[in-house]
């Protein structure tokens, strides 16, 4: 039981810091477009609807890293524990559709998909308050929050920074 709950501790961990941060990445790129809409609308607009295909950005690298966890072992049975062990590893892993631009249109989509990874991280400082072991939870849950927003910040502007290349050398039809 024990070894249990330290694995699912261990996978929230592991959901915290690829998902939670993205709330406060949309949050803060949406407060810093509205202050700059003015002076750079089409710039500014390109921070905003870029951001679900950052969200899935973080949520393929999730992929990628419960693959390189079962490595060794490809066979159904053990794909199929997996993904029984949390269904919000599926919701995680459920972010790669984002990359469907139909699906990633309506921005806040991304930001309702991340919500349930940042309540992890709410829960946690309310579920904690009573046990002896609450500063360490916090303590780690607030690093790997760290981690996620540093993730999701970079998978922004590594985006941005594709979309802007794409756009430039691949689409612009006046370079030699």
């Amino acid at each position: 039981m024990i070894n249990d709950s330290l694995n699912d501790y261990i996978g929230q961990l592991q959901l915290l810091s690829f998902f939670s941060g993205y709330p406060l990445v949309y949050a803060l790129v949406n407060f810093a477009v509205a202050e700059r809409r003015k002076k750079l609308p089409y710039f500014s607009k390109r921070w905003i609807e870029l951001l679900p295909f950052a969200y899935a950005l973080v949520g393929t690298l999730f992929f990628g890293f419960l693959l390189k966890n079962i490595s060794p072992d490809f066979s159904l049975k053990h794909i199929s524990d997996l993904f029984q062990s949390s269904y919000l590893e599926v919701w995680g892993i459920m972010s790669i559709l984002f990359w469907i631009p139909m699906i990633s249109k309506k921005t806040v989509f991304s930001l309702l998909h991340s919500l349930p990874f940042f309540f992890l991280l709410v829960k946690d400082f309310f579920m904690q308050t009573t046990f002896n072991s609450a500063r360490l939870v916090i303590g780690n849950d607030m690093k790997m929050y760290t981690i996620s927003i540093v993730l999701n910040a970079g998978a922004l502007v590594i985006v941005f920074v594709i979309f802007f290349l794409l756009r430039h050398f691949v689409f612009d039809k006046t370079l030699p």
